[in-house]
């Protein structure tokens, strides 16, 4: 029987906000904009009052659009400004891995930050504030003042942008992205947070309608959402295509009148994803504006919101709230007293340094035999597939960057249609093959495309070492159907690894998959969707200049068998989803996401006892690392971690909550990334948010009276010797 030590907290909890200084100043920064906005609203004529409320998307991808005005950018949105109020127009772009490249409209290039998975990896607040500030600041340059980053819970890993956002926990995804908020508004942009809310796959993302309790729902995707609001202050909130208890997520009354504006307080507006507005009657259940008009079935929320105002006090006083939050996001961010104007000068060397780290930190070491890190003196080493010797391949849709001249190599995806080049298979210009051979020394490199198997096991064999570059392509409207890898790479994988026992593979991915081949290969590394400098990243890892620290923020199951829904919803559903708006609930997908509830991801895991291939928080390194003495005062955990091997490198402290009063749980309460040298060892201090301890019942958040068991986790599974802390009952409202 496991021993366990005792701790007695004190007899009441009070629930603090515990967010950064930062959030605390934008919080407060939110009241006088907030005041001067509603100045603003009293002096607006009744026209005046619906160019804020409804705006276009300033792209020409078809005869029937609408002529891009004079002082708009090629981007995701215009809305004009009032030029008698001194109000800017919001200029916006996609997303949160940079500026995008908006099929080439614009004919210029930004900087690529790997994926959101890759970033979050890295467990590293700090970076990804880093990298929210590097692609604000770009975004700034180009003449936009909204950028719209996202995150949404990865309830099922085959989802087509799993490689967009985070992670899996809410407390994980919560504060990288209320980070990278901070570092985008921290250029005097907006930044949006999206899709609230459930937002789980791309298959029939317009007719989805999502079941589940609110119990569940404030425990898992909505928590990830109130952490990132309160830690970021996101100017927008932008809601999801699907549907939430038979409602469109942009006209749920219930998530973003009663959970978004009542119950969290926030004071920012709600934008609508683009084709997501289903009616006029979105705005009296919480949306305050309609974007991407031209995708709707109508423009809702110009002259005809201007009639509804015009004849009901109700709806006059509704347009006058949706007027005061987006100029409390305009005041609060400061675009009229800062306005951006295209041409600013990029530093693009210094932004590909902070892309190159970001890589490097996202970088996963699952597996290795004692190959890795490679010796600069091999003699020889066979490259083999994912276009090594051009780029590393990005995810697709309207988060898709690339730098000057596009990409190196594109797939078409289908040979025509407006978005074909919006979901094509593309390269960005970092080559790791150069990049390999700049670390390599004198050793001979030979490449191979891996389209004939026979052909690569030759060159394997001849090799010292064989590195595959395998790819698993994702894309915006279009799941996976299932986590293998395609065009035959798992063939090819076990093939070269029976020809040579020091086989490396190298996975680019947008999320998990499955390796059949795993027991077979030396050494496996998830590089994920690696961005601009992905080629150097993965080098510097495989010759051990860097010492990988990812850690995995998503669960790799065994198989889709283990998944909540082995078997993928509306699978049978093969078509992009780009269009096609609901209509009366004809089309309607019914999702039933209380089979796992709150259980997301690695919870699931803990509650089933299946196995995954790899746990969430996962992650090897070049050396090691020892954790102990966890000691409590009230809600806050102390511990020491000690780096026990031979060089410097990092280890991402994890503190998991395991019981509670008898009952095996499993949650995220706390982590850190702690950096130390070789023999170096350092008291580590989190402070845990009790909802993370809490359940929701009856309307508010209920902290059971009771024996709580915490322990140190090297990740999900592999957990230290329990420590007992006796809490005292509490209950409180957001």
């Amino acid at each position: 029987m496991t021993k366990t030590t005792r701790t007695t907290l004190a007899t009441s909890i009070a629930l603090m906000a515990i967010f950064p200084a930062q959030a605390q100043q934008a919080a407060m920064d939110m009241k006088p904009a907030a005041m001067r906005a509603a100045a603003t609203v009293r002096t607006m004529t009744a026209d005046e009052k619906v160019i804020l409320t409804h705006g276009i998307m300033p792209l020409g991808l078809s005869k029937t659009m609408p002529p891009i005005p004079a002082d708009a950018i090629p981007g995701a949105g215009y809305i004009p400004g009032i030029a008698r109020l001194g109000i800017p127009a919001l200029k916006e772009t996609d997303a949160s891995l940079g500026v995008t490249y908006v099929m080439g409209a614009r004919k210029d290039g930004a900087t690529a930050l790997p994926s959101g998975v890759a970033q979050a990896a890295s467990w590293n607040p700090d970076l990804l504030y880093r990298g929210g500030a590097m692609i604000g600041s770009e975004a700034r340059a180009k003449g936009f003042n909204v950028l719209l980053a996202g995150v949404n819970l990865m309830r099922d890993p085959r989802n087509g942008r799993t490689f967009e956002y985070l992670a899996e926990d809410p407390l994980l995804s919560g504060i990288l992205v209320g980070a990278a908020i901070r570092g985008v508004q921290s250029n005097h942009i907006i930044s949006t947070i999206k899709h609230l809310a459930l937002n789980g796959q791309e298959t029939g993302r317009k007719y989805a309608n999502v079941r589940i309790s609110e119990a569940a729902a404030r425990e898992s995707d909505l928590l990830a959402f109130q952490i990132g609001i309160e830690q970021g202050q996101p100017g927008s909130v932008m809601c999801a295509y699907n549907r939430v208890l038979g409602e469109q997520a942009c006209a749920s009354d219930w998530l973003l009148n009663r959970v978004l504006k009542q119950s969290w307080g926030y004071k920012g507006f709600v934008m609508s994803d683009w084709g997501a507005v289903p009616n006029i009657e979105a705005a009296l259940n919480g949306l305050d504006q309609q974007s991407g008009e031209q995708l709707d079935p109508a423009v809702f929320f110009g002259d005809k919101l201007k009639d509804k105002a015009a004849g009901d006090p109700r709806w006059k006083a509704r347009v006058d709230d949706m007027n005061r939050r987006v100029l409390t996001a305009i005041y609060a961010a400061g675009l009229d007293t800062y306005p951006v104007t295209p041409g600013g000068k990029i530093d693009f060397e210094a932004n590909a340094k902070i892309a190159e780290e970001v890589a490097r930190q996202g970088i996963v070491l699952l597996k290795n035999n004692g190959v890795l890190p490679l010796a600069k003196t091999a003699k020889s080493i066979a490259l083999i597939g994912g276009y090594a010797d051009g780029g590393v391949l990005s995810g697709a849709g309207s988060s898709q960057v690339h730098g000057e001249g596009g990409p190196v190599v594109s797939r078409p995806a289908s040979g025509k249609g407006v978005w074909a080049g919006f979901i094509a298979q593309q390269y960005h210009r970092s080559s790791p093959m150069e990049a390999i051979h700049a670390l390599a020394g004198s050793a001979k490199l030979t490449f191979r495309d891996g389209r004939y198997i026979s052909d690569a096991v030759e060159k394997a064999r001849q090799a010292e070492v064989a590195i595959i570059f395998a790819t698993q392509w994702a894309t915006e409207g279009l799941d996976l159907p299932d986590l293998s890898l395609p065009d035959g790479q798992d063939e090819l994988i076990a093939a070269v690894a029976a020809a040579n026992p020091n086989t490396i593979v190298v996975l680019e991915t947008g999320g998990p998959v499955k390796m059949p081949w795993l027991d077979k290969v030396a050494g496996v590394i998830e590089a994920w969707y690696p961005g601009a400098r992905g080629g150097p990243a993965m080098a510097s890892v495989l010759f051990g200049d860097t010492n990988p620290s990812g850690r995995l923020p998503i669960t790799f199951p065994a198989s889709e068998a283990q998944l909540p829904r082995p078997r993928l919803d509306g699978s049978d559903w093969v078509e992009p989803d780009f269009g096609g708006n609901p209509t009366s609930g004809s089309d309607k997908l019914d999702l039933d996401y209380d089979i796992e509830g709150s259980d997301v991801g690695y919870r699931w895991f803990a509650r089933t006892g299946a196995k995954p291939l790899f746990p969430f928080g996962y992650g090897l390194s070049y050396t090691a690392f020892e954790s102990g003495g966890l000691k409590f005062k009230g809600l806050t955990a102390s511990f020491t971690v000690r780096n026990v091997g031979q060089r410097e490198g990092a280890e991402v402290a994890q503190l998991y909550l395991i019981g509670r009063n008898g009952k095996a749980l499993r949650r995220l309460a706390g982590f850190q990334r702690v950096d130390l040298a070789a023999g170096a060892s350092q008291t580590v201090s989190v402070t845990i948010d009790p909802r993370i301890l809490a359940d929701w019942k009856d309307g508010g958040w209920t902290l059971p009276a009771g024996d709580y068991r915490f322990a140190l986790g090297k990740d999900a599974e592999r957990m230290s010797e329990p420590v007992t802390v006796r809490l005292a009952g509490n209950r409180w409202k957001d």
